[in-house]
């Protein structure tokens, strides 16, 4: 299994409404990042807003010196409101470096899982800023955690309307292989610790039903842990969720400190991840119409020795005494949950990417992330290379745990990356880990940790 470095802690249309947003004089930030000329030259932007055809909302700030470029920043899983920067910090970073940005809230009517109107609402966004704002002499796409997965069907459907793209911490994969891999999760920690719960992992009544459900398994994980047989069948668990053996506060643990491992997914697990996920398969299947994911006729034995936790678990299923072989057929017999098939095409059909390139994209990946696991660079990866577009994609990695965690050197240096691939017509070294940690080392003061890193196969795909 593949290891990071180690590092040390570290409706009808509206007409905008302008506003000028006055801006401070050169923060120390912008400075380091962008150096004292160009920092001290920052001065005012012009905010911009209206609403698109379907009622979303777009938004848009442009520098007083503005380089021509326009990030169009597709935003993450959540509300559906208007953002046009992964953060307040990068945000004033980008715009006193030139950069002009935009982004749209996408359908308001829908769900949080907007994947039916997100990229359609990301181009009516371009377009709106071309008539009201001015013509971008270049285009990049930038998009963050569910909005990666905006963001890489824009690089496959964006020819001629964006240059090229920049995925933090994507959701690449696809939303039918992440609802049956959680299902998977859920599914062995439901069996084994609270089975009243089996048979209600889908088809969830509202996003209430599914806090309540989320909160029975991880009381029932937390009593769980106090035993050896209870920590190997969560490890188990967690290998069919392709969770990461490293979380916050800690040091990474080795390749051969199974309990540790174990250890620190439990972690993940206790303090609030199923309280995220179980909720978030409420908005899938709203979006959709029915439920999108399935279990009957998988061979649990089989997703195990996919998974990069493989020896992790046996390790544990020995020093519990437990035979391992008795509960993945144990899991495998009671696996009797069928999908909605309207629901998973419609899925397919809004919530896939991958299956080609038309611009060069650069994804960005923490090695550690709880909520979109870095295995699903290795599925996407997969993909782009059946469709003959290797060549356009390039994949960096960052050693960090949490979901989107990067620095505001990390996310610059990776755009002057896909910049580098625009100006010159090739990737060169721009985007290996020494010199994107070059790169980012030069720009800022908030540090940087890219590392050279393969992901492993993403465990739970049909």
């Amino acid at each position: 299994m593949s290891r990071p470095r180690r590092h040390p802690r570290p409706r009808p249309r509206s007409r905008p409404r302008l506003s000028i947003l006055a801006a401070a004089c050169a923060t120390a930030l912008a400075t380091a990042l962008l150096g004292p000329a160009t920092a001290a030259q920052a001065a005012t932007a012009e905010h911009f807003t209206g609403t698109l055809s379907d009622g979303a909302t777009w938004i848009a700030d442009k520098p007083a010196q503005w380089n021509g470029t326009l990030l169009l920043f597709s935003h993450g899983f959540g509300p559906t409101t208007a953002a046009d920067a992964p953060s307040a910090a990068v945000q004033q970073a980008l715009l006193d470096g030139g950069y002009a940005l935009a982004g749209s809230s996408y359908d308001p009517g829908g769900s949080m899982w907007a994947l039916d109107s997100a990229e359609r609402d990301q181009f009516a966004a371009l377009d709106a800023f071309r008539r009201h704002v001015g013509t971008p002499s270049r285009v990049i796409s930038v998009g963050q955690s569910m909005g990666g997965l905006v963001n890489a069907r824009l690089a496959r459907d964006g020819a001629g309307r964006i240059d090229g793209a920049l995925g933090l911490c994507g959701l690449v994969a696809g939303g039918v292989d992440l609802d049956n891999y959680q299902l998977d999760a859920e599914y062995t920690l439901a069996m084994f610790f609270d089975p009243a719960d089996a048979d209600e992992l889908v088809n969830l009544d509202s996003q209430a039903d599914g806090a309540a459900l989320a909160a029975r398994l991880t009381q029932a994980v937390v009593a769980a842990q106090q035993t050896a047989a209870g920590r190997a069948r969560i490890a188990l668990a967690a290998a069919f969720l392709n969770l990461a053996d490293w979380a916050p506060g800690q040091l990474p643990p080795e390749s051969d400190d199974f309990a540790g491992q174990e250890q620190q997914q439990y972690a993940w697990l206790a303090q609030g991840l199923l309280g995220f996920i179980v909720p978030a398969r409420w908005s899938v299947e709203q979006s959709v119409g029915g439920n999108t994911s399935w279990n009957k006729g998988v061979d649990c034995a089989g997703l195990l020795r996919g998974s990069a936790h493989v020896k992790q678990v046996e390790a544990l299923y020995r020093d519990a005494g437990l035979d391992l072989r008795t509960d993945l057929n144990h899991l495998t017999r009671g696996a009797d949950i069928t999908a909605d098939p309207t629901a998973v095409d419609r899925l397919k059909q809004t919530s896939t990417a991958g299956q080609s390139l038309a611009v060069p994209l650069l994804d960005i990946h923490n090695t550690a992330d709880q909520l979109v696991p870095v295995e699903q660079e290795s599925a996407f990866a997969g993909r782009v290379r059946r469709a003959g577009d290797s060549a356009l994609l390039r994949q960096a990695y960052v050693a960090r745990p949490s979901h989107c965690n990067f620095t505001t050197a990390e996310v610059v240096a990776g755009l002057h990356a896909v910049e580098h691939r625009l100006n010159t017509g090739h990737w060169g070294d721009s985007t290996t880990a020494t010199e994107l940690q070059r790169a980012a080392d030069k720009l800022g003061p908030d540090g940087a940790a890219f590392t050279d890193y393969r992901p492993s196969r993403l465990t739970g795909t049909r």
